[in-house]
């Protein structure tokens, strides 16, 4: 594995999200539900930035502009996205379904350590 560290514990207060580079991509840092998560910064269906999506109690994250739905997890896919009518069809072909990728994380000396 290829640790890098990323930020201090400090700098990502509960509630806060933060883009950050690790193994030369954007990672998105989420804090919430008690822990920290790790995850690419857009949604996999429509490349969409994920900086704003949902987060729910059932350790989900919603796509704020889609409502793509992914396991923080382990970035499985928990509801695609709810096409309009005459819409779906149109972008079917070039959307299929994508895990979230999740990346390892680990808090260590008072850091925050991605593997990317």
């Amino acid at each position: 594995m290829a640790w890098t560290r990323v930020l201090s514990q400090a700098e990502l207060p509960p509630g806060e999200r933060k883009v950050v580079r690790a193994g030369g991509r954007g990672v998105l840092l989420i804090h919430s539900l008690e822990r920290i998560w790790a995850v690419q910064t857009n949604c996999p269906h429509m490349a969409f930035p994920l900086e704003f999506a949902k987060v729910g109690p059932d350790y989900s994250i919603t796509c704020a502009l889609h409502h793509s739905a992914f396991d923080l997890r382990t970035g499985d896919v928990k509801a695609w996205s709810p096409w309009p009518p005459g819409i779906g069809p149109l972008f079917r072909s070039v959307s299929r379904r994508k895990a979230l990728r999740v990346y390892p994380l680990k808090m260590e000396d008072g850091g925050i350590w991605i593997d990317a």
